[in-house]
């Protein structure tokens, strides 16, 4: 790996990590229930992009399968809680 590449892994997994914390205090802070939805399903594709990034870190095939479960259930999740927002209940 060269240095360039290791030097922009390194700086993305901290701009990735400070924008964590950003969503993190939007998601405990959000006026509405909305903001606090919206912020989960950011810190879900952040935590996604994280594991990505690593993936490329390490050239591991695991991370890349980690991303794609995160994917899917932060889909599902937040399918689940817009239902819920709008109806008030998931299951009809």
């Amino acid at each position: 790996m060269t240095g360039l590449l290791a030097n922009a892994i390194l700086a993305s997994l901290f701009i990735f990590a400070l924008a964590m914390a950003l969503t993190l205090f939007r998601l405990f802070r959000g006026p509405s229930a909305q903001d606090r939805v919206l912020a989960l399903d950011y810190l879900y594709i952040l935590a996604m992009l994280m594991m990505l990034v690593l993936g490329i870190r390490y050239a591991s095939d695991t991370y890349f399968e980690g991303a794609l479960l995160i994917a899917l259930f932060g889909f599902v999740g937040s399918f689940a809680l817009a239902k819920f927002l709008l109806r008030g209940e998931v299951i009809e």
